[in-house]
């Protein structure tokens, strides 16, 4: 069982959510803060933990991962079943803010590496329309199977954040997924960082708290 996810409350009255998703091998915990200092005023923040579970490209040992992964590149297969059930979870945490009142409109999905992967995805297969999706040094998992497997309207933003010197997830495969993305969405933006490899920096949170402000204002 996955450890209970960190939550920030909102400030001032809570009329929107960001939920946030590491990556691989990492916890809640590891983005809390970044996300709490971005937030507007009235947006409750959650970071939940993946499962601990034996990860194949990792020989068989057990990490926090969100489904397994044999492998970060374009061709190898995928895991489909974990990849749905990963999201299955997402699903529910959206749910679970707006049946506390929350319009689907006033919140919003974010991840790193695995977890931004998965926040594409999930983003992409929720029927009701997000305020956005902030996808960092990542890719779009099971790409061949959109746009058909897209339920979400196509004018939901995306803002997708890679660093050119990225030597895990390679910058050509954010590249290759951006391409996709932008043939059936509207609004999908692809930001470059010159120089960062498969982490964060302070020009990227910053486009991100941007990106938060414009399309989750306060209220």
């Amino acid at each position: 069982m996955a450890a209970a996810p960190v939550i920030i409350p909102s400030v001032a009255k809570h009329t929107s959510t960001l939920i946030f998703l590491h990556g691989l091998g990492d916890t809640g915990h590891g983005w809390a803060t970044s996300m709490g200092a971005l937030r507007t005023r009235d947006m409750k923040v959650i970071c939940p933990t993946a499962p601990n579970m034996p990860v194949t490209m990792n020989g068989g040992f057990r990490l926090n991962s969100w489904f397994d992964l044999k492998s970060i590149s374009i061709s190898d297969p995928e895991d489909e079943e974990g990849i749905k059930r990963a999201t299955r979870t997402v699903h529910d945490l959206i749910r679970s803010e707006m049946d506390a009142g929350i319009a689907s409109n006033r919140i919003m999905l974010g991840g790193f590496s695995q977890g931004g992967a998965l926040a594409l995805y999930a983003g992409l297969t929720f029927t009701e329309p997000l305020a956005g999706v902030m996808a960092l040094s990542c890719w779009l998992p099971l790409h061949k199977s959109f746009p058909a497997t897209r339920k979400c309207p196509d004018t939901v933003p995306i803002l997708q954040c890679h660093g050119d010197c990225d030597p895990i997830v390679f910058y050509k495969f954010g590249q290759l997924s951006s391409s996709v993305l932008k043939s059936f969405m509207k609004n999908s933006h692809f930001q470059t960082y010159q120089g960062l490899g498969h982490s964060s920096c302070d020009a990227e949170l910053s486009d991100m708290k941007k990106f938060v402000a414009d399309h989750v204002p306060n209220q």
